[in-house]
């Protein structure tokens, strides 16, 4: 097979094993920072097992340190997010990620957006606007922010490693899984999750494969896969993390936010494929 056949399955495995990310922390009882601890602890020995088995180094620089710092950022923000929120509205604001790479590379490097660009942004902040309309409380309104907040960090993650090499690509996610652990270890110790056989199955599953197994199927299809078919695997993502969450736990958005969730995912998924085009054509 040809490596871009390679890495276009290679990617679409990994958005589908990103996906389960809803369904198995649902069936986790613990305090989201203790939670990302230890997934990423989990994940990070995943990592670390195919560097060494790879025979790669481990490159701690300041481009790799300040990238993992922000990488471990999208990991804990995303599995907070999935403790205050819905599966849905969790891993739907997260993909807003374009979006803030829009505005991060017209703000860090003077860069003027296009009004494709500028329209896809406006359409975008109105779909967020319903999850709002549509859950009110107070838990699910922080666990709306911190999604969001999830969806800047992982714009500021695809900014840092865009000009990594393999190696410290590799080296960044690794330093990610580090630092979310870190962050997670006062949690771990001080909120006394239950460690159940459910819930330690589950975050097994979460820290080898959903997270671990599933950076490295990313690492190496972005090398070959082209990126037009990189961003719209991904959106695999979005549309079948919640369908999980339905199907094993019967957790059901509201109205709002699945017409939120539709305008979000076809914003950003039409303004990445006619983007691409108008690209090809200025080229």
């Amino acid at each position: 097979m040809k490596k871009e056949t390679v890495a276009i399955l290679q990617m679409l495995l990994c958005a589908a094993l990103w996906s389960i990310a809803g369904i198995f922390m649902k069936f986790i009882p613990w305090n989201g920072f203790a939670l990302s601890g230890l997934r990423s602890l989990i994940a990070g020995l995943t990592i670390a097992c195919y560097i060494r088995l790879k025979a790669m180094p481990i490159l701690i620089t300041r481009r790799t340190v300040l990238s993992g710092i922000v990488t471990g950022s999208v990991y804990i923000c995303f599995t907070v997010a999935n403790k205050l929120t819905t599966a849905a509205s969790a891993i739907v604001l997260q993909f807003t990620d374009p979006v803030f790479i829009v505005l991060l590379t017209a703000l860090l490097y003077h860069k003027k957006p296009r009004r494709a660009d500028v329209l896809v942004v406006l359409v975008t902040l109105f779909g967020i606007a319903l999850f709002f309309f549509d859950q009110l409380s107070p838990g699910y309104l922080l666990g709306n922010c911190v999604a969001i907040l999830s969806g800047l960090f992982m714009a500021g993650m695809y900014l840092c490693v865009g000009g990594l090499s393999a190696e410290e690509r590799f080296s960044t996610i690794l330093l990610g899984q580090a630092f979310a652990f870190l962050v997670g270890v006062p949690a771990l110790l001080t909120t006394h999750p239950a460690f159940t056989g459910i819930a330690l199955g589950s975050v097994l599953i979460l820290g080898v494969f959903q997270l671990g197994i599933s950076y490295i199927l990313f690492a190496k299809a972005s090398l070959y896969c082209p990126p037009l078919a990189c961003a719209l695997l991904a959106a695999l993502e979005p549309l079948l993390n919640p369908v999980w969450v339905l199907l094993f736990n019967g957790e059901r958005p509201g109205p709002f936010a699945l017409v939120g969730g539709v305008i979000v995912i076809s914003a950003v998924t039409l303004w990445v494929i006619f983007g691409k085009e108008k690209e090809a054509q200025d080229a």
